[in-house]
């Protein structure tokens, strides 16, 4: 699949890359696994001088070695002997930098807390004694929001505030989506589009496979998913063993508990007998891996909300993977199949609502976009948009079968919005279905 989109990206990631032609720029890249980071950079310094450093795994001084290797190999930067500790091979590159301007990029940065949390004391002593005179172009990239996050972001942390740039990759837009497919299969459906987000979520890795296996129908994207071989069937299980340690298996029970339906805290708390307020407080804050909803313009302290599985992908995953592990070690690929597409059309009811609320946010008009229902559930209204500025909203109705929108039964639950937080704003009404899409 050739490369899409970024533009905006690329055009930060250049503009560093001449700043510091003049002065050393220390750019912070983050974004969940597969999102695409490394295929940004590398097309971002093409024709450029730079270094893909990857940080593995490995205790510190094989780790040197590697990275010694690369540098020499991709910037001619030769050291006698070997070099056994990362801080001086991170001087080795500041002193260099003095004298000639090149980039280096760390790639999965925040392994290095693995290795030795230390490093960052030194990273920080030495950067800060030469990128006055340097003219280094420093991408540190990683994929563990959590960690990265602490490191740059905690401000008892060495290298808090020491980046001159930071930005998050997020997934392809629903724009870019539309692009890809249509280049793909012009005859695409909704349905086809509806399913190509719902296990995506517009996260780059995941929709070139599908499109490089010519997968563009809904049935074909189902079927490669729940293939002997498919490379989805273990991902989740992937991305959350490498953000989580030693408490991993709580996390997972609350994950699977939501995607099942289980999306209140008191309902949460119950199933685990104690209070998960601290784990689900990391899942959104740190890991950004679950959103609590609440209803459009709620108080902050409004206890009116509900949790949800935030990636799409993993909400997908949770849903129809994780909990059928048995199935999968007894290659029992059918039935998990048949599973998906018996529950398709009530899942992807609410990945709809999801779709156009992301659509609605990334068209610029609105301020806010989310849910509104009220304490008793009687009237509940799929998406409210609100533009702050001129006081213009919209209220939708989001089925899948256009047949059963009632615009009536919407007037009614508009109506019923509370009168001090939105008495301000002229609604319009819509019905939107898959056939708007």
């Amino acid at each position: 699949m050739k490369f899409y989109d970024r533009v905006n990206e690329m055009q930060i990631l250049q503009e560093n890359e001449v700043q510091a032609e003049r002065s050393a720029v220390f750019t912070v890249l983050m974004g969940r696994r597969r999102v695409g980071k490394t295929s940004l950079i590398t097309h971002a310094m093409e024709g450029r001088e730079y270094a893909y450093l990857f940080i593995s795994r490995d205790n510190e001084t094989v780790l040197c070695r590697k990275l010694q290797r690369s540098l020499e190999e991709q910037l001619g930067i030769h050291v006698y002997g070997n070099l056994t500790h990362f801080r001086d091979l991170f001087e080795v590159i500041m002193r260099e930098s003095v004298n000639r301007h090149f980039t280096v990029v760390f790639d999965e940065f925040q392994t290095l807390y693995k290795i030795n949390p230390a490093i960052f004391s030194e990273i920080q002593d030495i950067w800060d004694r030469y990128h006055t005179e340097s003219k280094l172009n420093l991408i540190a990239s990683g994929s563990i929001q959590s960690l990265m996050k602490r490191i740059f972001e905690d401000e008892n942390e060495p290298l808090y505030g020491r980046p001159t740039s930071k930005f998050t990759l997020r997934p392809f837009t629903i724009a870019v989506l539309k692009e890809i497919i249509a280049d793909h299969s012009p005859n695409y459906s909704n349905e086809d589009l509806l399913c190509l987000y719902m296990i995506t979520g517009g996260v780059a890795k995941y929709v070139e496979l599908l499109m490089d296996a010519q997968c563009y129908t809904k049935e074909k994207m189902l079927n490669y998913v729940c293939r002997q071989d498919s490379y989805f069937l273990t991902e989740g299980r992937d991305i959350v063993n490498q953000e989580f340690s030693d408490e991993g298996t709580t996390y997972f029970s609350i994950l699977q508990m939501i995607a099942e339906g289980m999306t209140r805290r008191g309902d949460i708390d119950g199933a685990m007998q104690k209070d998960m307020g601290v784990y689900l407080q990391n899942l959104e804050k740190n890991y950004n891996m679950i959103s609590r909803l609440k209803p459009l313009l709620a108080k902050p302290n409004s206890k009116v909300t509900a949790y949800e599985i935030s990636d799409q992908f993993l909400r997908f995953w949770f849903r129809f993977i994780c909990p059928y592990q048995s199935l999968i070690e007894r290659q029992q690929f059918a039935l998990i199949r048949q599973n998906i597409g018996k529950n398709y059309e009530q899942f992807s009811g609410r990945t709809l609502e999801q779709y156009f609320q992301a659509k609605t946010m990334e068209s610029g008009l609105y301020t806010q976009v989310g849910n509104w229902w009220d304490r008793k559930g009687l009237n509940e209204i799929d998406m409210i948009a609100l533009n702050e500025f001129d006081h213009t909203a919209v209220a939708a109705e989001i089925k899948r079968n256009p047949k059963k929108i009632s615009m009536s039964d919407l007037q009614t639950k508009v109506d019923a919005l509370p009168k001090p937080e939105f008495k301000q704003y002229q609604f319009e009404l819509k019905g939107l279905s898959i056939e708007d899409m």
